[in-house]
């Protein structure tokens, strides 16, 4: 194994767990240029992975500010690692699975990773989900919000097919000009079980992401 853990994925356009968990972040917080994407994530060890899975690529590290998706009137500053990979296996990979590419749209072909479900919402879920404990209701909260709808109808397809039970909300929009949906807070715990299930023989998760999680799982059950 290599430094992170990882090792580098044997073919980007096949259907494997890192694959899988690699597009999964490309599709939902990547910037994608014909022949470069970059991907955006707030977990330097996820940041690492990603790069390795890749092959290699420049990360780049930046402090930014950003509002709430639901309330535009807050903002958080977070560190943000950029992971930048270029070359022609990113042309191939975005025309074969759909990705948008600058201001085309894109379509979201993963039939490829249909038996690697879990890694792929896993890396959906960790560059475009969100996790909150909500006090008032003591349950959890799981939604997943992006500027393109046509992304979170996929996602929610996925979840539609995934093994355990993760009924959704309708998609509505956010006060920033984006999409968002919900699961079910009852299909948060056996969801969040079900995606992180097996992480630690693969690596394939962003420590920090997975923590939030387990622990608002657990302040749920207490």
């Amino acid at each position: 194994m290599s430094d992170t853990d990882i090792e580098p994925a044997s073919d980007l356009l096949k259907g494997a767990p890192e694959t899988a968990y690699l597009w999964g972040h490309v599709a939902g917080s990547g910037d994608i240029q014909p022949g470069e994407f970059t991907i955006s994530t707030n977990d330097e060890t996820c940041a690492d992975r990603l790069a390795a899975i890749a092959g290699g690529g420049d990360i780049d590290q930046r402090e930014t500010e950003r509002p709430y998706a639901h309330n535009t009137a807050v903002t958080r500053t977070k560190d943000e690692y950029l992971v930048t990979v270029e070359g022609d296996v990113v042309s191939n990979a975005t025309a074969a699975f759909g990705l948008p590419v600058g201001d085309d749209a894109g379509g979201y072909r993963f039939d490829v990773f249909e038996e690697f479900q879990r890694q792929l919402l896993r890396g959906l879920l960790e560059s475009c989900g969100t996790v909150c404990f909500k006090s008032s209701s003591g349950t959890v909260g799981i939604s997943f919000v992006h500027d393109d709808r046509k992304l979170l109808e996929t996602v929610d397809s996925l979840l539609d097919a995934c093994p355990v039970d993760a009924p959704t909300g309708e998609i509505s929009e956010t006060s920033s000009g984006g999409y968002w949906f919900g699961l079910d807070d009852d299909a948060a715990a056996p969801f969040g079980t079900w995606v992180y299930d097996g992480s630690d023989e693969t690596n394939l998760f962003a420590p920090t992401r997975r923590q939030k999680l387990t622990r608002s799982l657990e302040q749920a059950e207490n």
